[in-house]
């Protein structure tokens, strides 16, 4: 008779026993073994280990596809016999219908931590996958879009580098977006995005820009197995965006023909050259701001005369240097690569030039002015010499909209240094300042024009 019946593993083979309460305290391992297993008489596959230090534990053996499998159920100080009988029958049956308890206890396992993991993104707050956002999206975007969408979630409280207005304070305030990104994903909803909204009343144009860039984020969030469940789909729709969005009130500030003169001569008269030169250059080259400050001198090329400035479109883009912008930059000094340099700035060059355009502004009685608002005074002044849009466009680094613009007009640099010429010769004209000959290295005025 074999005493182990099916479940031997080619040990000493031991008498099957009912298990008791007395039986298992009485049960011992052999001198000279590692273990020893004794067989439940009642329960098929079920045994229990004694190692030499005593300790006992039940146990399940079985045959699964031809190979023999052991499991530990658990403790007898924790296991009562009833419940490993009835843990060592679910195994079984479980067994003979060819599944192996090893993988579906593993699976379970998988299950539980991925619930767990689940329930911990649902309490994390949005800021935690915001910052993953970022680091999976940074290989697809610019330099400037990723310190967009930095600046939105930004905790503030630095110190501010421009635009301190008296009794302002000088602490950057938080992001826009912070927030709404403070709460745990699953929060942020239609009616969390509504409310959100409703304190943003008086930044339109960053509410704006911020509800745009919150949508793209909840769409890639959507797409993640991981964070799927806890989005809204309905958190940033087409219907929030036009009922609660704040109105944007165009910006139309430009200068006009009869306020050139005016402009250009209290300008010229600040007593900082660096941001005169610069107010200057940026009305004659409808730059932005940020790209014409940024200008190094390697950017520079006197010699064929153009300039290459950094574009948020296109990454940089070339332009001519016309007459006038090259006698106001060559009369700079050069303390070190940037071109409108200021040694009191941390940064090496100019840093808030909105100070002196809003004092020359006063002085000269003109109405309020935003630096933009010197781009916008550019393409706006450009259409007096007949200037083809594409032209002033291109020269300004706008985005190119028609077909025949994006796939069928390449202008060289003299194409754009003729019309661009025209325009700064005409801007001058009406201000009152003659345009220097090409060669030029001084500035001839004219009309009692204050030089700069």
């Amino acid at each position: 008779m074999c005493l182990h019946g099916a479940y031997t593993t080619g040990r000493m083979m031991n008498k099957r026993e009912n298990f008791t309460a007395g039986r298992i305290a009485a049960f011992k391992c052999e001198p000279g073994k590692t273990q020893h297993i004794y067989w439940d008489g009642k329960t098929p596959g079920l045994g229990l280990r004694v190692t030499p230090a005593g300790i006992k534990s039940f146990i399940f053996e079985t045959r699964l596809n031809g190979k023999t499998l052991r499991m530990t159920i658990g403790d007898v100080r924790t296991w009562a016999i009833d419940a490993a009988q009835q843990e060592a029958t679910r195994l079984k049956a479980m067994t003979d219908k060819g599944d192996d308890p090893r993988q579906v206890k593993a699976e379970k396992l998988a299950e539980t931590e991925a619930k767990r993991e689940k329930a911990k993104n649902a309490e994390a707050p949005a800021l935690e996958v915001w910052q993953s956002y970022l680091v999976a999206k940074t290989p697809r975007w610019s330099a400037r879009s990723l310190i967009d969408h930095q600046r939105l979630a930004a905790e503030g409280g630095k110190l501010k580098t421009r635009g301190r207005k008296k009794g302002e304070g000088d602490k950057t305030n938080p992001g826009i977006l912070l927030p709404l990104l403070r709460l745990p994903l699953a929060e942020i909803d239609a009616d969390a995005v509504r409310q959100w909204l409703k304190n943003e009343t008086t930044r339109p144009t960053q509410a704006n820009n911020a509800f745009v860039r919150l949508r793209a984020f909840l769409n890639w969030c959507a797409d993640r197995p991981d964070l799927r469940d806890f989005i809204h789909a309905d958190a940033c729709t087409a219907r929030i965006a036009r009922d609660e969005l704040p109105k944007q009130k165009a910006k139309d500030d430009c200068l006009q023909r009869e306020q050139l003169a005016l402009w250009f001569q209290h300008v010229q008269a600040l007593q900082n050259i660096v941001q005169s030169a610069y107010l200057q250059a940026l009305l004659l080259t409808g730059a932005r701001r940020e790209e014409l400050a940024g200008l190094t001198w390697d950017n520079v090329d006197f010699q064929w005369k153009s300039l290459t400035i950094r574009d948020k479109v296109e990454g940089e883009r070339t332009i001519p240097l016309t007459p006038y912008v090259a006698s106001l930059l060559a009369a700079l000094p050069r303390r070190n690569e940037w071109v409108f340099s200021s040694p009191m700035a941390a940064s090496g060059r100019l840093q808030e030039p909105r100070i002196g355009h809003r004092k020359a502004l006063i002085a000269a009685g003109l109405p309020a002015l935003t630096l933009h608002g010197l781009r916008r005074s550019f393409g706006t002044l450009a259409e007096w010499v007949e200037c083809p849009a594409g032209v002033s466009a291109q020269i300004m680094g706008h985005k190119p909209t028609a077909i025949a613009e994006k796939h069928y007009r390449k202008r060289p640099l003299d194409l754009l240094r003729m019309w661009h010429t025209k325009i700064e010769a005409w801007i001058l004209e009406q201000a009152g300042i003659e345009q220097p000959y090409e060669n030029a290295t001084s500035l001839q005025l004219v009309k009692g024009s204050t030089a700069a």
